[in-house]
């Protein structure tokens, strides 16, 4: 969901009880932002080349082109919940929803006006997945199933989707070894996308910027999937020595035909958001700078229509295929654990 008038004041606030200097560049991000929320795009002459500090920050205003008021607070309100977090804080806003930020620290989930949004919240680290967030979005996932909202959004703050797993998930090595590190990181995925094969009510992805890795070989289990013109797909899986995960090896090639889903799975080509939607992959792809406003106006009307007319009829629609999904991700994390197995041993 956009973020509200009341967010936005409240993400104003915050800034001032930083207790680090969040840097140049993260300050003139936010100066650039604040402007065009509460401005419009930047109306203001150039500063002269000797004007540095102005000039910067003119720059930075500027950059944002005509993005809309609606946009920008929303990127503000993201840029500075992730340096609340990042300190040790919650972005939590007082009036929002019961159910929501306080309860998760790498995600937003809100419920309003019908739809509970799942956003994942680290932009600093382009939303790289850790351990963490895996256990966390599992949880909001089974929490969005059984609450009274009619329609799920899942998205990511800041100008990244997601970057895929964080790398530092194979750093930490267990007390059993090796072994239980890749046995432990393979349940976990397996619950991890039982979570959306299971999941009941129509499950929307709002893909706003780069998706790489599992992020994007889950979105076969979406049923929308709808994207910034920006984004982009990319499964590197065989540049890095894997192999593919989140049901990919059956949805893609249903979704795009083998030879299509070859290419990207196999041989690592990367998508526009056009090409996604012309293969299949994307359902529809919108203008960033009407992005946000577009896409949210569509899934209010969505969440409009009857809950359980929806969620019965998505049953029909995937329960034909479940059994097969599952068998799918079982095999896909197998083979995993092994290749996760091949690759640490050689390291070691």
């Amino acid at each position: 969901m956009m973020a509200t008038v009341e967010e936005f004041n409240h993400a104003k606030s915050q800034m001032g009880s930083l207790k680090k200097d969040p840097g140049n560049e993260a300050k003139l991000q936010i100066y650039g932002l604040f402007k065009q929320a509460t401005v419009g795009p930047c109306n203001t002459p150039k500063p002269g080349m000797l004007n540095f500090i102005n000039k910067a920050k003119w720059d930075a205003w500027k950059s944002l082109g005509s993005m809309s008021q609606e946009d920008a607070r929303q990127k503000y309100c993201d840029l500075i919940g992730s340096l609340v977090t990042a300190e040790g804080g919650t972005a939590k806003v007082d009036a929002q929803p019961a159910g929501s930020a306080a309860e998760y620290e790498t995600l937003l989930v809100t419920t309003e006006d019908d739809i509970t949004t799942i956003k994942l919240n680290r932009p600093v680290k382009k939303n790289a997945i850790t351990t963490e967030m895996y256990h966390e979005i599992i949880r909001a996932l089974e929490q969005a199933a059984k609450d009274e909202s009619v329609i799920t959004v899942f998205t990511g703050a800041g100008d990244f989707y997601c970057s895929g797993n964080d790398l530092t998930n194979f750093t930490k090595i267990p007390e059993g070894g090796i072994q239980q590190m890749a046995k432990d990181r393979g349940e976990l995925l397996r619950e991890y996308v039982k979570a959306y094969i299971d999941f009941p009510k129509p499950l929307i992805a709002v893909v706003n910027g780069p998706a790489v890795g599992v992020s994007v070989t889950i979105l076969g289990l979406f049923d929308i999937v709808y994207a910034n013109e920006r984004a982009t797909f990319h499964t590197p899986f065989s540049q890095l020595g894997q192999s593919l995960e989140g049901c990919s090896t059956y949805t893609f090639p249903k979704m795009m035909g083998t030879a299509k889903a070859s290419e990207m799975l196999l041989f690592n080509k990367k998508l526009t958001a056009v090409q996604a939607c012309e293969q299949g992959l994307v359902t529809e792809v919108f203008p960033e700078h009407s992005f946000q406003t577009e896409v949210w106006t569509r899934l209010q009307a969505y969440a409009k229509l009857p809950r359980n007319s929806l969620a019965l009829s998505k049953q029909l629609i995937r329960g034909v295929e479940k059994d097969r999904l599952h068998a799918v991700n079982n095999a896909e994390v197998e083979r995993l654990v092994e290749r996760w197995l091949y690759c640490l041993l050689d390291l070691v």
